[in-house]
């Protein structure tokens, strides 16, 4: 059997990968948040922590997850920030490097400045605040140094459910719960989804055909987080008991302070070429995520 280490696996992603990845390999999983029984504790930051633990693993694999994307902690802590985001990356495959193993990275839609409409695998970044900016230059790291890598960029990502989501879905479905008849949802953002479950799987096969390289990862279908909000609804049958008000960014201004790209939209040309695109349109992952994580919740 072959093994993986994968740091940072306490969160929404790190889910999906363990659900997915134990079936076929043995797996070590590594947080600063022990929140499961799967989970042991190690902070990636501390390059001489990091490398005797995955080395005392001997893993074929380092799966470097972890990462702040709380863009307003981001923009007021940016020490913590390119500790977390950018070094730890780089101890990753410094340590993938002395082990001769391939090390996977995840990056995110939000390194671009939003003035195109759409972002293909090439498109060059232009991050705008330090979140993008330390997401970057993980990328950046890790293809100028790393032997073998594979970087996958997700957009707006769903999963895990209401312990571990803490983004767009989930803040809808806790104000559904607390009774809201009304919700404000800003009409200026577009983007992809992106289904933690289906990231994991197409991570596989990647893995399995060694094309290594620089992924796009995101569901098909471009979309806008109007839109989502609007399908979510429908998918809960809500439509005539709760109304959406459409706003602009500005309604948020207090709240989120931090630069926001107006389109985040990627979509998978490489995987496309490669024939090994396995991401699901964003609406029926949306309703598998709904029926899986969310029975009874409301």
């Amino acid at each position: 059997m072959k093994r993986i280490y994968i740091a940072g696996c306490g969160g929404m992603l790190g889910e999906a990968f363990y659900l997915h990845f134990r079936k076929e390999f043995k797996l070590k999983c590594t947080d600063i948040d022990v929140n499961d029984k799967w989970l042991s504790y190690l902070d990636f930051r501390d390059y001489h922590a990091y490398r005797k633990d995955v080395m005392d693993f001997k893993p074929d694999y380092l799966f470097h997850l972890g990462a702040y994307t709380d863009l307003e902690y981001c923009e007021l802590h940016p020490e913590d920030t390119y500790m977390t985001n950018t070094l730890s990356v780089e101890n990753a495959v410094l340590i993938a490097n002395e082990l001769d193993i391939p090390i996977l990275y995840i990056s995110t839609a939000g390194i671009f400045d939003g003035m195109k409409e759409i972002y293909d695998d090439w498109d060059l970044p232009n991050p705008l605040g330090h979140y993008a900016r330390s997401k970057y230059a993980g990328e950046v790291f890790v293809q100028q140094h790393a032997k073998r890598y594979l970087i996958c960029r997700a957009g707006w990502m769903m999963g895990a459910g209401p312990q571990k989501d803490k983004k767009f879905i989930q803040k809808i479905m806790k104000q559904l719960k607390d009774g809201r008849k009304e919700l404000y949802i800003v009409n200026d953002k577009l983007g992809t989804p992106t289904y933690t479950h289906d990231f994991a799987k197409n991570v596989d096969a990647l893995l399995k055909t060694e094309f290594w390289g620089l992924y796009n990862m995101v569901c098909e279908g471009v979309t806008s987080r109007l839109e989502v909000a609007k399908e979510l609804i429908s998918i809960l049958g809500l439509e005539h008991k709760v109304k959406i008000n459409e706003v602009t960014s500005d309604y948020y201004k207090k709240e989120y302070f931090a630069a926001r790209p107006a389109s985040e939209r990627l979509i998978n040309t490489k995987l496309r070429l490669r024939n090994l695109n396995i991401m699901r349109d964003w609406k029926i992952a949306l309703r598998e995520y709904i029926e899986n994580y969310y029975k009874g919740y409301l």
